[in-house]
């Protein structure tokens, strides 16, 4: 008796050394819970252990929550275009004015990702992202000597001295450096100048207008009388038109537009005249705002507390930027940019000036501030479109098409796999023989022919739909097969014999006793999934097959940067969709992992 005794307490501490290598050494408390704990929430707490795969999973919400919710705040207009804003590098710095110029400007102009000012002692200051480096040959001090007026436009820059010179530098294509002979000669002083889209302008105080530039792109037509008798004009891609010295607007061209639409009450009584890219203004002796063309973004909606109280008027791209009588600074338009956030002054504005996105005012001090478009977080493609924006549409079109195509294929594996697992026999063999030939399907080209037979004959919007169909009628092969093996063991457990006594019907004990017994196995394998019909989405979009623009997905942000000049000049219209494309299927494959080894801790081992 006492050996019996002797050997039970041997075996008791051999056993209790063995629950404690098994427990790994955990206090007495922990071990308790973690004997008490259920197979599910001992799963969460393997899981939770698991750092890369906690890492992987707020990695994946923190970028799924972001393009689920920010396009809200960020919203993106599909159809939209600007080449006047393409390839912008990312950068905030475009109404970054110079320290030495910021209280102590005479004039400043903003150009399409630019900025151009000089200060009251005639030195040029430039700031912003430029489209060429050759705005950067900025020509010497001793060259130019003191300037007075300077101008910018796309990607070039006029400017004039107090000698009456007129200087340029930028591109130089079309004719922009040739100045004309005539206003190098000319002895009138200069009273306004234009850098415009792919041309140049010059007013003297004789009335007389120059140009010199792209005629093939901007026609300029003056009627008899009118040359010489100008007093200011303004000039968009379309068009250029002048105020006379009477008060009489004339549009400088011989066809018939919106522009030429004049309204009559401003006839013989416009003292300022401005153009946006879509609209003309004109401004009466009485202060008044009047408008005409196309009211593209509200710009022809002048605000009605400030009729009766304009001084001055200028016109940016798709806004007006305006000087009231009591100095402050009104503007309208478009604002997708802020260009209508105009800031407070504590002095009177003597000076405003609206260019493609941003204003600028100068004070009777000296102090100048600007508004409107500062930057890209993350640059723009070759349309000009906001990367960053694109990002965030994009994620959500990718995550969308993965999770409903994971759908799709995990319901038809499991159906597929649990009927063939359960069954056996004739219905296995022919199931199987089933997925083996979806499987035996060229995934690729299939795609690629089917996509290319419709690709004209359906809208955009179905194009998505069949995408995530065909991703999902052809990727559920593999779970299939996986679901078929998980069922063909469980079905011999003894559960399933006392379901089957019970009489419970056999799509109830598979879907009630079996299919709850497999349930982590498929979950591991659909968020395996998602990640790979992500990657194949974005695959087929990459090689023009898949979502196609203007609707955006990380795929096809990509299939822009398919040549070398990309890959080295505008590295973010890659470098961006790349990270979050890496990192969303990385973090979404640790999760996939984490979990697996969560339910199977043998898994590691092996």
């Amino acid at each position: 008796m006492a050996k019996k005794k002797k050997d039970a307490g041997r075996k008791s501490t051999a056993a209790a050394a063995a629950e404690r290598m098994v427990m790994g050494g955990m206090p007495q408390e922990e071990q308790d819970d973690e004997l008490m704990q259920s197979p599910f929430r001992m799963v969460v707490a393997s899981f939770i252990r698991d750092k890369i795969a906690m890492i992987g999973m707020c990695a994946f919400i923190i970028i799924f929550l972001c393009c689920m919710i920010l396009p809200f705040f960020f919203p993106i207009e599909m159809n939209y275009q600007d080449v006047t804003q393409a390839n912008v590098a990312p950068g905030f710095g475009m109404l970054s004015i110079p320290s030495a110029l910021k209280d102590n400007a005479q004039d400043i102009a903003a150009g399409s990702t630019f900025s151009v000012g000089i200060d009251k002692d005639g030195n040029v200051y430039e700031w912003g992202t430029f489209p060429t480096d050759k705005l950067k040959n900025i020509p010497s001090s001793s060259e130019m000597g003191k300037l007075t007026m300077v101008s910018a436009g796309l990607d070039h820059i006029v400017a004039v001295n107090e000698n009456n010179q007129v200087f340029t530098w930028g591109n130089d294509r079309m004719g922009l450096a040739s100045i004309p002979v005539e206003l190098k000669t000319n002895t009138s002083p200069i009273k306004q100048i234009s850098a415009g889209y792919q041309v140049s302008l010059a007013l003297t105080e004789s009335g007389k207008l120059y140009n010199w530039g792209s005629t093939y792109l901007l026609s300029i037509v003056i009627p008899e009388g009118v040359q010489g008798n100008i007093a200011q004009f303004d000039d968009n891609p379309n068009i250029v038109i002048a105020l006379t010295k009477d008060g009489e607007v004339v549009p400088l061209t011989n066809s018939t537009n919106s522009y030429t639409a004049v309204p009559e009450e401003v006839q013989g009584n416009t003292v300022a005249i401005a153009l946006s890219d879509e609209s003309a203004a004109a401004l009466t002796e009485d202060g008044r705002v009047h408008t005409w063309g196309n009211n593209v973004y509200g710009s022809m909606n002048v605000p009605e507390e400030i009729q009766g109280h304009v001084t001055a008027i200028e016109g940016g791209r798709y806004h007006f930027t305006a000087i009231l009588d009591d100095g402050s600074v009104c503007t309208w338009g478009n604002d997708n940019f802020g260009q209508t956030d105009a800031p407070g002054f504590d002095s009177a504005v003597t000076n405003v000036s609206a260019g493609y996105y941003a204003s600028y005012a100068i004070d009777e001090n000296g102090h100048a501030e600007g508004w409107g478009l500062k930057g890209y977080l993350m640059g723009t493609d070759q349309l000009g479109r906001d990367v960053f924006r694109r990002l965030l549409v994009g994620g959500r079109m990718t995550m969308t098409v993965g999770f409903i195509a994971v759908i799709i294929s995990t319901f038809i594996g499991v159906l597929v796999g649990g009927v063939s697992g359960y069954k056996g026999g004739k219905v296995d063999n022919l199931l199987m023989r089933l997925t083996e030939i979806v499987s035996s399907i060229p995934f690729l080209p299939f795609c690629i022919i089917l996509s290319s037979i419709l690709g004209n004959s359906i809208d955009e919007t179905q194009r998505i739909v069949l995408i995530m169909f065909i991703l999902g009628l052809l990727s559920w092969p593999g779970i299939a097969r996986l679901v078929r093996g998980s069922v063909l063991a469980e079905r011999e457990q003894e559960f399933v014999t006392a379901a089957k006594a019970l009489g419970v019907k056999e799509f109830g004990i598979i879907l009630r006793h079996i299919l709850p017994n497999i349930i982590t196995v498929i979950i591991v394998n659909a968020t395996l999934d998602f990640a790979t019909c992500m990657l194949t989405e974005s695959s087929l979009s990459f090689i023009g097959f898949g979502v196609t623009e203007p609707n955006a997905t990380w795929g096809n942000m990509l299939n822009g940067a398919q040549n070398g000049q990309v890959i080295e000049n505008y590295w973010w219209r890659w470098l961006f969709p790349s990270i979050a494309f890496g990192i969303c299927t990385i973090s979404i494959n640790c999760v996939g992992d984490g979990l697996r080894d969560a339910i199977d801790p043998k898994s590691k081992e092996r």
